[in-house]
């Protein structure tokens, strides 16, 4: 019987975020991808999660809000989780003080943006800072603004809301204890190689995967590099 692996996306993203590993993985598991609707809190993403997976047991990998979706699977059901991917993500809650108020701001000015000229303007603007510099504009990049196109407002707004209540997972690191694959981009200016290096520390046996040449769409930017640290993964 095929390992059903639930690929987790991110904040805005849809199944083309992993569509490279889908296709690279095929023979070594069932992948499925589901999408948040307008959920708008992690655990009912994680629940959702628990709730479409075809098998009891399933090996989890989350990107970006997905990674962060994916802890929280691993904090209500860590007895169905078979292996645990998290890639360009973070454990940190939302700052106190100044600092969250910042990351706030900057969210709903974004979704301001979006509610008022759309998806794909916002995008323009916001996607700059998500692959590596010398993809802006380039085709990778386009395929960043179609994605986000393809969302709505509603899903967006639904989707900040989570990630602005999110809860500090660092704690649950240490007692993982399924085989735990930590990837980034080495130009990841959202999450970058110093979060996953204490992520990886802190989780048993971890192991680091530092993706070059790539910003934070790692599965898109460098789609060979991401599936095959996966499907070493998958083989632990």
């Amino acid at each position: 019987m095929s390992t059903t692996l639930m690929l987790l996306p991110g904040l805005n993203c849809d199944a083309a975020v992993w569509a490279p590993q889908v296709a690279a993985l095929q023979g070594q598991a069932n992948c499925v991808i589901p999408a948040w609707g307008l959920r708008d809190s992690l655990p009912a993403m994680a629940q959702q999660v628990l709730d479409e997976a075809p098998t009891e047991r399933f090996c989890v990998a989350g990107h970006s809000m997905g990674g962060r979706v994916a802890l929280e699977v691993m904090r209500l059901a860590p007895q169905r989780v078979e292996r645990l991917a998290l890639l360009d993500t973070g454990t940190h809650p939302l700052a106190a003080g100044e600092a969250g108020e910042k990351e706030k701001a900057g969210r709903m000015a974004l979704l301001k943006i979006a509610q008022a000229q759309g998806m794909r303007v916002m995008a323009q603007e916001w996607a700059k800072g998500m692959v590596h510099p010398d993809r802006i504009g380039g085709p990778i990049f386009e395929e960043v603004l179609a994605m986000f196109e393809r969302g709505s407002a509603a899903q967006y707004a639904a989707q900040i809301n989570a990630l602005l209540n999110r809860f500090d997972a660092a704690p649950l690191l240490p007692g993982i204890t399924c085989p735990t694959l930590v990837l980034t981009g080495r130009q990841d200016a959202w999450s970058g190689p110093a979060q996953h290096e204490a992520m990886a520390a802190a989780i048993p046996g971890a192991q680091l995967v530092i993706v070059e040449n790539s910003g934070h769409m790692t599965t898109m930017e460098q789609p060979q590099a991401v599936s095959a640290a996966l499907a070493d993964w998958l083989r632990r």
